[in-house]
């Protein structure tokens, strides 16, 4: 899956839940603090990571790659 932002980065947990495989951001902070989320093949347990471009998040059996679609300067 990938999702497209319009910002430098997002955070982990709003990513997880804009991807729809959280509900809510509660839901997100338990997959993140249980260590079922990773970030670039890592188990990553800070819900406030910022996830830029180019990275993927793996959470609820996907993959999710970021990329941007901003407008540049």
């Amino acid at each position: 899956m990938t999702i497209e932002i319009k910002t430098e980065f997002i955070k982990l947990d709003s990513l997880l839940k804009l991807s729809g495989i959280t509900l809510s951001g509660g839901e997100a902070k338990e997959a993140i603090q249980a260590g079922e989320v990773k970030v670039d093949k890592e188990v990553c347990t800070m819900r406030g990571r910022k996830i830029r471009p180019g990275m993927t998040v793996e959470a609820g059996g996907e993959i999710i790659t970021v990329v941007y679609r901003g407008i540049k300067p």
